[in-house]
């Protein structure tokens, strides 16, 4: 009987970094995935309006961002993942309306080891 040794099955599949993650869901202007990664309550940034918000609030704001700024392309600009509890990513949107908006996620790690996000800034780049 021949053994085979199979060194991909000593490591686990890497996980997808939730900055690239996060970047999907921003061009297709899926609200709800990107709300699956909010902590409780968030810290939600657009313009010149900030507040803190519930889960449920801030993915209706962040629908009605997309009706009025339709999303047609995404960039990762930047991102650090080096602390196993902190992620960072900002995210260029571009959309419809030939507008562009900076998006920085700032997420953290909760008790299940998943990052969540605890504050989400838009601002509009000024050309």
């Amino acid at each position: 009987m021949l053994i085979t040794f199979n060194p991909l099955y000593l490591f686990p599949a890497p996980q997808a970094d939730i900055v690239d993650d996060l970047s999907l869901y921003f061009k297709a202007g899926d609200s709800k995935n990107i709300a699956k990664n909010f902590a409780s309550t968030i810290e939600l940034i657009i313009g010149d309006e900030e507040d803190v918000y519930s889960k449920v609030q801030a993915e209706q704001i962040i629908r009605d961002f997309f009706i009025k700024h339709p999303p047609v392309k995404t960039t990762i600009s930047h991102k650090i993942n080096t602390n196993p509890n902190y992620r960072f990513g900002v995210i260029t949107l571009s959309t419809s309306l030939k507008e562009n908006f900076r998006i920085s996620v700032t997420m953290k790690k909760n008790n299940n080891s998943f990052f969540i996000i605890t504050e989400l800034r838009i601002e509009q780049v000024k050309e």
